[in-house]
């Protein structure tokens, strides 16, 4: 018996293959790395890595939403570049959905995400 409990957001893209969007374990919830892909359309969104890390936040808030939690519960994230040039407009962009204390993050650059997307991001929240 298995205590994982799936987390579908209808706000999120779509898993792509035998992934859940977030995974409840107790009382931690681990989202799926997102990438910035429009979920209207199923598509990667234009522009630089402010545009897609914005995106990403948006798919991983909706996510969030979903569970009954909001960005405020995050607790460690994971950011994946392809590019570490692209790390001051990411770090930008990044500090505007969180408030202080920030969560424990890594950031590691990557040689290729899916779509080509310029930046993936996963998390853990915690429900209080």
């Amino acid at each position: 018996m298995t205590n994982r409990q799936p987390v579908s957001a209808a706000d999120a893209p779509k898993a792509i293959g035998p992934y859940s969007q977030a995974i409840w374990s107790g009382q931690e919830l681990f989202c799926s790395g997102q990438t910035p892909i429009d979920p209207a359309t199923g598509k990667l969104i234009d522009g630089d890595v402010t545009a897609q890390t914005h995106r990403v936040f948006d798919n991983l808030a909706a996510v969030l939403v979903a569970a009954g939690l909001t960005l405020d519960h995050a607790i460690k994230c994971n950011v994946y570049l392809v590019d570490m040039a692209d790390f001051a407009a990411m770090n930008a962009a990044y500090q505007t959905r969180f408030s202080a204390p920030f969560p424990a993050r890594t950031t590691v650059a990557v040689a290729g995400l899916p779509l080509n997307a310029r930046v993936e991001i996963e998390l853990i929240a915690r429900r209080a």
